[in-house]
């Protein structure tokens, strides 16, 4: 019998993946650190599952609470703390490994552990929900509409605040330099190269910011030249004591704040061609990809080593949620945008 244990379960994130897993009708169980034991306890009676407490440092000296387990889905931040304990007990317990990381260390963690987990049959997935998987599959259908593709420029409007979690996590991975991929390279750029996307109501001013897709989208299509960036509304990252924010936007702040992301491809021959994609409310989102994203790997649906969403389940994945769809704009014979 697979089962699936969702870590971190008492976070903003984790609690409502946990209500898709039990929707979806899943076998699993739910999981976090010892402080969280009443949320946890709440929740597992709430959905009727089991519950373990532990921390990601407990692992390296006692494997037991993954003895039954088939899937880790990890949903703790901030990541930069919990993926590499939590990638490094799945592969030396035989588990796969999902999470919802946003950072970039993360995926150059599963990079460097590919090896390790290809040894052992695991599967390293990291961003199996959120904008990863959004921005993947835009970033693949748009690369699919050219001969060659060699540029790839692309924006995540995000829109309708920041949860406590993601604040926190994203505070701590604050990278101190914004990278873009050259050549196939990884080097600094200036943050000062802001430019505008058409999200679909006109241009919006973004600023480059060191995203994974970095990674995962080199991964997935194998442009050489990829730059991102980022456009955010209703208020810019939060500052102050994070700990005071709310635990995360509410259902009808969600329900109101869609998000959108746009990509510009351009071809070997200097043809551009633009694509957007347009959907619910990134938690939400998250959410529905990262449970759904356990389903499949349970049913069987698995590789050993790092995998991207888009790699994994092809470049349709997000319009496998909720209602994302893609809309294309015409090609143009040449780039309007230098680089």
């Amino acid at each position: 019998m697979t089962k699936l244990m969702i870590y971190g379960a008492a976070g903003y994130t984790g609690r409502m993946v946990s209500s898709h897993a039990e929707a979806l009708g899943l076998n699993f169980v739910i999981a976090g650190r010892p402080q969280n034991e009443v949320r946890l306890a709440a929740l597992a009676g709430e959905l009727g599952v089991q519950y373990r407490l532990f921390t990601v440092d407990d692992l390296a000296a006692d494997r037991s609470a993954l003895d039954d387990i088939t899937v880790l889905l990890n949903c703790a931040g901030p990541f930069l703390r919990t993926a590499e304990p939590l990638m490094r007990a799945c592969i030396a317990a035989g588990v796969h490994y999902l999470d919802i990381a946003a950072e970039l260390d993360s995926y150059r963690l599963a990079e460097t552990l590919d090896d390790d987990a290809k040894a052992a049959s695991v599967m390293l997935l990291p961003g199996s929900g959120g904008s990863v998987a959004m921005l993947g599959s835009l970033a693949s259908h748009a690369a699919k509409r050219v001969d060659t593709p060699v540029m790839l420029s692309i924006a995540l409007h995000v829109a309708g605040g920041f949860s406590r979690g993601s604040a926190v996590s994203a505070s701590a991975n604050l990278s101190p330099e914004t990278l873009h991929r050259i050549d196939g390279s990884l080097i600094g750029r200036s943050p000062d190269e802001v430019r505008d996307f058409d999200f679909g109501s006109g241009p919006a001013t973004s600023f480059p910011v060191t995203l994974p897709d970095l990674v995962t989208i080199w991964r997935a299509t194998n442009i050489p030249n990829i730059e991102t960036f980022l456009h955010v509304t209703d208020g810019a990252f939060p500052d102050g004591d994070l700990a005071a924010m709310p635990d995360g936007p509410t259902r009808e702040q969600r329900d109101a704040n869609r998000f959108h992301a746009a990509v510009e491809v351009t071809g070997a021959d200097g043809t551009m061609v633009r694509s957007v994609l347009d959907t619910v409310n990134g938690y939400t989102f998250t959410a529905i990809a990262a449970a759904e994203a356990a389903r499949r790997v349970l049913r069987g649906e698995a590789r050993g080593g790092f995998q991207t969403p888009v790699g994994l389940f092809g470049h349709g994945f997000a319009e496998t949620i909720a209602d994302t769809t893609i809309i294309d704009s015409e090609a143009k014979e040449k780039s309007d945008h230098g680089h």
